[in-house]
C-alpha cells in the first residue's frame, strides 16, 4: 500500500530498526470465518469494557454462522505511548485488525493511509443513519471520506457550582456572551478573593490546551480557521485573535489560576481539588467529567454532585454569536488498512456499535452516545446526565480540520503560555502565527 508519509517524529530507519511481534492474523477477507480479529487496549476501563462484549459478539457471529474469535490485546500505555508503538506498528504493517484511537490519531493515520476507509460498509449499514449530524461531520476526513466510528462522544460545556454560586446570589442562568460570564465571575473573585474559572491554557496542559480550551472557543466564533477544500489552515481568520484577546482578558482580571496552570499536570489542582473544594466554581470540562472527574469512582468526587453541579453552554464571544455545546467525539474504531480480516473487523465495530453492548461501554467510559436510538436501552438510559449530553449533541458545533492539528495545538500551547507571564493577546496571536507557519509549513498555510 502506498504510503503518503509517515507520521512526524517516525523515520523509515527507526521503524526498520524496531522489532515488533505481527498483531494482524491472517486467513484472508472473510466475514464467515474461521478467523481471528485483533484489537488492542490500553485503559483498563478499555479493556475491562471489551473483554465483556468479546463472548457475545462470538456467540452472535456463531448464530449466524460465522466462526469469527476476537483476540484482545491488553497493553496499559500512555496516550504518548500508544502513539509511538502503534506508529511502529502500522509502518510496518504489524498492527492490530481494529484499532481503538483518538481524533488526532484519526487525522494522522487516515492521511499516512493506514486506515482503511469505511464508506463502502457504513452505507450498507441501517445503523449508521442513527448517528446525530455533528458526529457524522467529525467523523468525515479531509478527503471526504469516513475512517473511524466512534465508540462515545461528548459535549465539552462550562461545568459550574451552582450550590457556592446560589449560596453567592450570582446569577446561574445560561449566560449569553462572555461579558455577561466575566462579570458574574469578577463577582465571585470579589466575593471569595479567589480565582474562580479554570479553562486549559499553557504549555503543561499539553493537547488539552487546544482540544479542550482553545479549540472549543474559537469553533463557536469562527467555522472558517480550517480550508476543507485546500486543506489548509487559515490563521488570519479572525476567531483565533478573539480567542487570544479572551484569554488575555481573563488574566488580567485575575480569574484563571496562573500559577496552577503553570505547574505540572496542571488538571490536579484546578479539577481535581479546587473545584470540587469549591474554590474554583466553574470549570471547562467534558461529558466524562460526570464519572471519571467528580463521579463516585472519579478522581475526586463530590458528594452530591448532580445537586451540586450543573453545565452551561459556551457563552458567545463576538457579537451575533449564541451560546453552543462543542461536540467532542473521543475514541473511535478503525480498522488498519493492512487487516486481511476487513469485513469480519467490520461486524466487531458494529457490534460494539450498536445496542446493550454500546449501551455497557458508554456508562462504564463515562461517554454520551453518538446515536440517537440509545436513550431506552439499559444501562445507559439509566444515566440523566449521559441522556442530556445526548440531547446536546443533536446540536452541538464542530469544525472538521485536517493534518497540522497537532502542530497547531503546539503553537497554541506556547502562545496561551505567553499569555500566562503577561502577553497581550495581540503578541500571542503573532508570535503564534510564526510559529504555527513554521511547524505546519508552507503547504499546510492558506495563502
Amino acid at each position: 500500500m502506498k504510503r503518503k508519509y509517515l507520521v512526524a517524529a517516525f523515520t523509515a530507519t527507526a521503524v526498520a530498526a524496531t522489532g515488533l511481534a505481527g498483531c494482524s492474523a491472517g486467513g484472508g477477507d472473510d466475514s464467515d470465518g474461521p478467523v481471528t480479529i485483533t484489537i488492542m487496549e490500553t485503559k483498563q476501563t478499555n479493556i475491562d469494557a471489551i473483554g465483556k462484549e468479546i463472548p457475545g459478539f462470538e456467540a452472535a457471529m456463531a448464530e449466524q454462522g460465522k466462526d469469527i474469535k476476537v483476540e484482545l490485546i491488553a497493553d496499559k500505555l500512555t496516550d504518548e505511548q500508544f502513539m509511538t508503538k502503534m506508529t511502529q506498528q502500522l509502518a510496518a504493517g504489524q498492527a492490530p485488525d481494529v484499532l481503538d484511537i483518538g481524533e488526532n490519531m484519526a487525522i494522522s493515520w487516515s492521511a499516512a493511509g493506514y486506515l482503511a476507509p469505511l464508506d463502502e460498509q457504513l452505507e450498507a449499514w441501517d445503523g449508521f443513519e442513527h448517528y446525530y449530524p455533528a458526529v457524522k461531520e467529525a467523523m468525515t476526513r479531509q478527503d471526504g471520506q469516513i475512517y473511524s466510528i466512534p465508540s462515545g462522544a461528548g459535549v465539552l460545556n462550562l461545568f459550574y457550582r451552582k450550590d457556592i454560586l446560589t449560596e453567592l446570589g450570582i446569577d446561574t442562568s445560561q449566560p449569553a456572551t462572555w461579558d455577561d460570564l466575566i462579570e458574574r465571575l469578577v463577582a465571585v473573585k470579589d466575593a471569595t478573593g479567589g480565582t474562580p474559572l479554570v479553562v486549559p491554557a499553557g504549555t503543561a496542559w499539553g493537547g488539552g490546551t487546544w482540544g479542550e480550551g482553545f479549540q472549543p472557543l474559537l469553533g463557536g466564533t469562527d467555522r472558517g480557521y480550517y480550508d476543507s477544500e485546500t486543506a489548509t489552515w487559515d490563521l488570519q481568520s479572525p476567531g483565533w485573535l478573539a480567542v487570544f484577546n479572551l484569554y488575555a482578558e481573563l488574566v488580567e482580571k485575575d480569574l484563571l489560576p496562573i500559577q496552577d496552570l503553570q505547574n505540572p499536570n496542571p488538571w490536579e489542582p484546578t479539577k481535581y481539588t479546587k473545584f470540587p473544594e469549591g474554590d474554583i466554581q466553574v470549570a471547562a470540562q467534558g461529558t466524562w467529567g460526570w464519572k471519571f472527574d467528580w463521579g463516585p469512582e472519579g478522581a475526586a468526587p463530590i458528594d452530591g454532585l448532580t445537586e451540586r453541579v450543573a453545565t452551561w453552554q459556551w457563552p458567545g464571544l463576538r457579537e451575533g454569536d449564541e451560546p453552543y455545546g462543542w461536540s467532542s467525539t473521543g475514541g473511535g474504531y478503525a480498522i488498519n488498512a493492512d487487516s486481511e480480516n476487513k469485513d469480519a473487523a467490520f461486524e466487531f465495530i458494529k457490534y460494539l456499535s450498536s445496542g446493550k453492548p454500546l449501551a455497557e461501554q458508554l456508562v462504564a467510559s463515562g461517554a454520551a452516545s453518538a446515536r440517537d436510538d440509545l436513550d431506552d436501552v439499559a444501562p445507559y438510559s439509566e444515566e440523566p446526565q449521559l441522556l442530556q449530553a445526548g440531547e446536546d449533541l443533536a446540536d452541538s458545533v464542530f469544525v472538521v480540520t485536517g493534518d497540522g492539528a497537532s502542530q497547531i495545538a503546539q503553537a497554541v500551547s506556547t502562545a496561551t503560555e505567553m499569555i500566562l507571564s503577561g502577553a497581550s493577546g495581540q503578541e500571542a496571536y503573532d508570535a503564534f502565527v510564526a510559529d504555527a507557519t513554521d511547524l505546519l509549513g508552507p503547504n499546510l498555510v492558506k495563502k
